[in-house]
């Protein structure tokens, strides 16, 4: 860990003011430098999870638009024909068809709590 510098103050021309090593102050616009990188790559962090949670509210519209007449036509296949329910029911409700799973998994990694 670096040393806590203590700075030494001045009095230049009436006023209050700092005095730093020529070491210190280098330090200082070091620190200022990386600062100011880091803070770049946050705002760059920050808009790609915006525009990815924009994206995945966007596909679950998508995917939600038609749910209860895709899972209605699936119910009313596997009813109608034997061999449709290849799984033997044993797949969650709401998930027998690509569109709701994915529905499902959204929901699930939005909120995990739920």
């Amino acid at each position: 860990m670096a040393r806590r510098l203590t700075p030494r103050h001045i009095t230049l021309g009436g006023r209050e003011a700092v005095a730093l090593t020529l070491e210190e102050y280098e330090q200082l616009v070091a620190s200022r430098r990386q600062i100011g990188g880091q803070s770049a790559r946050v705002r760059v962090l920050s808009l790609e999870a915006k525009r990815t949670e924009r994206l995945l509210q966007d596909l679950e519209t998508l995917i939600m638009a038609p749910r209860d007449r895709c899972c209605e036509q699936r119910s009313a296949e596997a009813t109608t024909s034997p061999e449709s329910g290849s799984d033997g029911g044993a797949s969650e409700p709401g998930t027998d068809c690509l569109r709701c799973a994915v529905a499902a998994l959204l929901r699930r990694h939005r909120n995990p709590a739920s």
